[in-house]
């Protein structure tokens, strides 16, 4: 059955901010908000921003901080638009309005879609939450190509998905890659661990993924011996390049990271911050703004 997420009361922040101002504008509602989303209009017009919150957010300070970063830039200031969302049965409206996706060799649908599905594709049974990851961002497209160019590359030892959201990259990795060890999902959201055991158990993996509550990698249930040959981080631009440190030791000699959720703009200090660890930028995808990117630990190099 659909998974139906508990409804609360929930206020929207929307704006629209040219390339130049965008980063700045993402990094700011990152710091003030549960949720933020960027999405591309046609060309390179100007990207559409979305924050939510569970709180009524306060316009005159979001409206002032705008105007600061506008005003650095030379640009004029967006203007946010703050409306509490009404509430509505969105999981009957988001089953209706997500059709099956393909990416490369995967098949992502929602468990309310029983068709049968064509021999070749590995399908994923994903359904629309309030748990990032469906497979219709390009940033959990991004991870997914990557995931399927490495695993006809090299096989796969032990593997975490940080920030795991929905599950959909660590299910990815079990059925694709078939690790010979541990998969292990963690995030930081009580409501993604409860999705993501449920996807797994939907896609007949709960056996080889270990989905945990956890913050970062340093919690003794994602710590690892020797380290992951594998590490996928989805998320945003500053908590990745925070975390370069600690991810980096986390990764095995020779082990591959592959990370997504920054804007293209944001590639060069998250790139330079992994690189000051010792790892090499091997490979990149780009969806549109969004690329993702692939780093490989050098087999001798010990990180401080």
């Amino acid at each position: 059955m659909p998974i139906r997420p508990r409804r609360a009361r929930t206020w929207r922040v929307a704006l629209t901010a040219p390339p130049a101002l965008a980063p700045a504008v993402q990094d700011l509602l990152e710091s003030r908000f549960d949720t933020v989303s960027v999405f591309e209009t046609e060309g390179r017009g100007p990207l559409s921003l979305e924050a939510y919150a569970a709180e009524h957010p306060d316009r005159a300070t979001i409206e002032t901080q705008l105007a600061i970063l506008a005003a650095a830039a030379g640009v004029a200031a967006p203007v946010c638009e703050i409306a509490e969302v009404p509430p509505a049965d969105w999981v009957a409206q988001t089953e209706a309005a997500f059709p099956p996706i393909r990416c490369g060799r995967f098949l992502i649908h929602g468990s309310h879609d029983r068709q049968p599905w064509p021999v070749g594709p590995v399908t994923l049974s994903i359904d629309a939450t309030m748990a990032f990851g469906t497979g219709e961002h390009p940033t959990t497209r991004g991870c997914l190509q990557a995931i399927e160019w490495l695993a006809r590359r090299r096989r796969a030892g032990h593997a975490l998905d940080l920030g795991c959201g929905s599950g959909i990259l660590a299910i990815a990795i079990a059925k694709i890659w078939r690790p010979r060890g541990r998969i292990v999902a963690s995030d930081t959201d009580p409501d993604a661990i409860l999705v993501a055991r449920t996807h797994c158990r939907d896609n007949r993996v709960a056996g080889r993924v270990h989905v945990v509550l956890a913050d970062g990698v340093a919690p003794r249930a994602v710590r690892r011996t020797g380290g992951y040959d594998v590490i996928v981080a989805n998320i945003l631009a500053r908590p990745l390049a925070r975390m370069a440190a600690p991810v980096s030791r986390s990764l095995a000699p020779g082990g591959t990271l592959i990370l997504s959720g920054l804007l293209k703009g944001q590639a060069a200090w998250v790139t330079a911050a992994y690189r000051r660890q010792g790892l090499h930028l091997t490979g990149r995808f780009r969806n549109g703004e969004w690329p993702t990117l692939i780093f490989r630990r050098c087999p001798h190099f010990r990180p401080k």
